[in-house]
């Protein structure tokens, strides 16, 4: 890998609220700071065109007590079984349960799966995760 040194021009407060941010993070200096922006530019830009192989992970809490839930939930995540890698589930307590859904393919079939599931009447909350599969990051 050869390494590239070039200059940017910012406003100083701009710069002094990086800096504060870089050093919360664990940053040792700003290079890694910045390399972290550009990869999650990339990322975000593999989203955008939708056909890129990526993965992700869909995080649904629900109560586990809600009528034909569970069910609906696995029967979808049958119906998606080839972009679904792995799922965990932990109670959370006597009614709440979190489930963690890993899944790889295209950015626009892993949209439609996190739809489905975060929709799903009954789920109380759920995000989609959406990162790469770290092909061609450096």
């Amino acid at each position: 890998m050869s390494v590239v040194r070039f200059g940017i021009s910012l406003d100083a407060s701009l710069l002094e609220r990086f800096d504060s941010v870089t050093k919360r993070k664990g940053y040792t200096n700003r290079s890694e700071a910045i390399r972290d922006l550009i990869r999650g530019s990339l990322v975000n830009e593999e989203w955008e065109h939708g056909s890129a192989r990526t993965v992700g992970t869909i995080t649904l809490v629900y109560d586990h007590h809600t009528r034909e839930l569970a069910d609906t939930l696995t029967d979808l995540q049958h119906r998606f079984h080839k972009a679904i890698l792995s799922s965990t589930h932990v109670h959370l307590d006597g009614h709440n349960c979190i489930e963690v859904v890993i899944v790889r393919g295209r950015a626009r079939d892993l949209k439609e799966v996190a739809d489905r599931l975060i929709g799903t009447r009954g789920v109380k909350h759920g995000r989609f995760t959406a990162t790469t599969s770290g092909e061609g990051l450096k």
